[in-house]
């Protein structure tokens, strides 16, 4: 295993004394300490696979080497930040890009990492060398049928690939929409979209869920078919039970109250899950946190609220999973930052004093409220994060640790030095 031979232990030594000085100034102001402290080890976020290895733009990709080769070596690489960070614990495949050849011995080395696998993703917004029909003009909306059915095969492929593999949802992301006024007639590009997604859905085990994610923009940019959250819920409630609203939070329009969005799809059950990201503009993939993290903590504060209304697991009852794409950056150290960021706004969330806020709406005491929740946003929860990595065995400070560590060299080493990649 890649960090066999690291001993996390004698760096935290380093820093402990330090981090147990921190730990005691926040920990005496926080309520129900050892539970806060219990839910940020159990809040898992998984790492898409796709997320491993440098991303790019529609104009370049340029690598920075050590990226995994293998379905194999991501799984290594995930276990290793979850290693660091101890809240890693799942990986996301998207097929084709990870079909496992030998899904029991893919399955079993995930174990040795102490990973499971989450949502499995579907891909009809590409064609794929050999493929008979084409996906130009859609997949599940085309008006063609054997395109449809094609589509429609794919995620049953996806979901079987999840079955052996112990997973146990499916995401359908569709790139199906127009690009000019004319294209496309918007009833009959639902309905046969929904036609599709109902044999996907009747393909369903009984523990699965299907998981309808939506964007406003992108590929196409005119319309998309499932362009927003109000038809990705259309979809849900039509489809059943087992279906649910999937929120990648760079697929809206600028400005739109995503937290909004997420306490009404919790109201309705049928909030299935995230993709966490970060935007400036529109779908930038940027690490999470990194442009607005007061929003991530708004969205948390819902989430939170809503959940505890249902009397939902925080950890369990929905997908949390991150998606991001990587330019500039080792991949590794964003996603590192990226959990990072996740479990400090969820943290931020937990110590929200939320019968004062909610006394504080109901007087509508608006200056109040605001100061509530500016209180939980600005307190340092950052030592409440580090203690519950030390007692889950991981670092305390992950991103410096695969610094002192050299990881990077290291799988350099391993996999080979690739300096420019021509483009995608």
């Amino acid at each position: 295993m890649l960090l066999e031979n690291y001993k996390i232990n004698e760096l935290n030594q380093e820093s402990l004394q330090d981090h147990q000085r921190k730990f005691g100034l926040v920990a005496s102001s926080v309520k129900n300490l050892d539970e806060v402290i219990q839910k940020l080890m159990d809040f898992q976020i998984a790492i898409p696979s796709w997320a491993l290895g440098t991303g790019g733009t529609r104009f370049a990709r340029f690598s920075g080497g050590g990226e995994p080769r293998s379905l194999e070596e991501k799984i290594e690489d995930v276990g290793l930040l979850h290693a660091l960070n101890g809240s890693s614990g799942a990986i996301s495949l998207h097929i084709p890009w990870d079909i496992p050849q030998n899904p029991k011995a893919i399955k079993a080395l995930a174990a040795q990492y102490g990973l499971r696998f989450d949502a499995m993703n579907s891909n009809t917004f590409q064609d794929q060398p050999g493929q008979q029909h084409s996906y130009k003009f859609g997949s599940m909306q085309h008006t063609d049928k054997a395109v449809r059915k094609q589509a429609v095969e794919h995620n049953i492929d996806v979901i079987n690939y999840g079955i052996e593999l112990g997973s146990d949802s499916i995401n359908v992301w569709l790139s199906d929409g127009s690009s000019f006024p004319g294209q496309l007639n918007f009833r009959k590009a639902f309905q046969r979209t929904l036609e599709c997604l109902q044999e996907v859905y009747a393909a369903l085990p009984d523990n699965w869920k299907l998981f309808v994610e939506y964007k406003a923009f992108e590929p196409n940019f005119y319309s998309m078919t499932v362009g927003d959250w109000g038809q990705s819920f259309n979809y849900a409630t039509k489809l059943g039970p087992k279906a649910y609203t999937l929120v990648d939070l760079g697929h809206h329009l600028p400005g739109a109250n995503i937290e909004q969005i997420v306490s009404l799809l919790l109201m309705e059950g049928k909030l299935g899950g995230f993709h966490f990201n970060d935007s400036k503009y529109g779908d930038d993939d940027l690490t999470v946190g990194s442009i607005n993290p007061y929003q991530l903590f708004l969205i948390f504060n819902e989430l939170i609220e809503g959940m505890n209304a249902r009397g939902m697991n925080h950890a369990t009852d929905l997908g949390w999973m991150i998606d991001a794409s990587h330019n500039v950056k080792d991949p590794l150290e964003d996603l590192l930052q990226s959990v990072e960021a996740i479990k400090i706004a969820y943290a931020q969330a937990l110590v929200v004093d939320a019968n004062a806020l909610e006394a504080a709406r109901e007087s509508n005491d608006v200056v109040q409220a605001q100061e509530l929740l500016q209180e939980a946003y600005r307190t340092d929860v950052r030592p409440l994060v580090a203690e519950a990595r030390l007692r889950a065995g991981a670092a305390l400070q992950p991103f410096q640790a695969y610094r002192n560590l050299k990881v990077r060299d290291q799988l350099i080493k391993e996999r080979g030095l690739k300096t420019v990649a021509t483009g995608l």
